[in-house]
């Protein structure tokens, strides 16, 4: 299919975590030396991947809970702390084929948007040290509601925010998660299903147009998810 110039390309919005790339290693370790410093024994990637999708902040106050509290009662002061720590290039991989997956949707003329729950400037250094090109990035911090708080998925104005700058052409969203399920349901768009992220029950679950665990499958699924295919 030839680069499409219509104002109404296609646009897919990708989660991040779980679903373009494993990063829960380089979370798990910034968690870790967070218990370390409160003289905690560390948890395994496993472990720490069920703590992951509603935003760093009940990542982390999930994280202590899980490992004997949140001293003092407050997650904000462990919250920064875990943020000041983290590195997303620390132990995170690209899934196999999704660089590749996504190259071949842009020159298909597709536009491309990701939406993740971690900070826009540390999305933007995982998504360029694995080798995504990708320019419009939401992240946890990108948006803010009138409590000041960050606007998280499964929100839907995270994903308008992250259509806005792509044009007016049909959608679809991509994620491995509950949270990911929710967020395209919020936002009315075909849910496409990445098999090898940190979901935490069974796909069928998540009601997902397709599944895969192949990103060589993508553009075919993501072409017939919007109806062109």
């Amino acid at each position: 299919m030839p680069p499409s110039p219509d104002a109404r390309a296609p646009r897919l919005v990708c989660d991040l975590d779980g679903t373009l790339a494993d990063s829960a290693p380089s979370l798990c370790a910034a968690g870790n030396r967070l218990l370390a410093a409160l003289g905690r024994p560390p948890v395994t990637v496993e472990t720490y991947k069920g703590f992951v999708g509603r935003g760093q902040r009940v990542q982390v106050e999930r994280l202590l809970t899980h490992t004997g509290g949140v001293p003092g009662g407050d997650v904000t002061p462990f919250l920064t702390a875990f943020r000041d720590g983290y590195d997303p290039l620390e132990a995170s991989t690209a899934y196999p084929g999704a660089v590749a997956a996504l190259a071949a949707l842009a020159a298909e003329g597709w536009r491309l948007s990701v939406c993740t729950q971690k900070t826009e400037a540390k999305a933007r250094r995982l998504l360029t040290g694995l080798g995504f090109a990708i320019d419009h990035v939401v992240g946890g911090d990108s948006l803010r509601g009138d409590d000041g708080q960050e606007v998280l998925k499964p929100d839907r104005r995270v994903i308008a925010a992250a259509l806005a700058p792509l044009g007016e052409g049909p959608a679809a969203y991509l994620g491995d998660s509950e949270t990911d399920a929710q967020t395209a349901r919020a936002a009315e768009l075909p849910f496409l299903l990445h098999l090898e992220g940190y979901r935490h029950g069974p796909a069928e679950d998540l009601a997902p147009v397709a599944a895969f665990s192949d990103f060589a499958e993508l553009p075919a699924l993501a072409r017939r998810a919007v109806g062109l295919g």
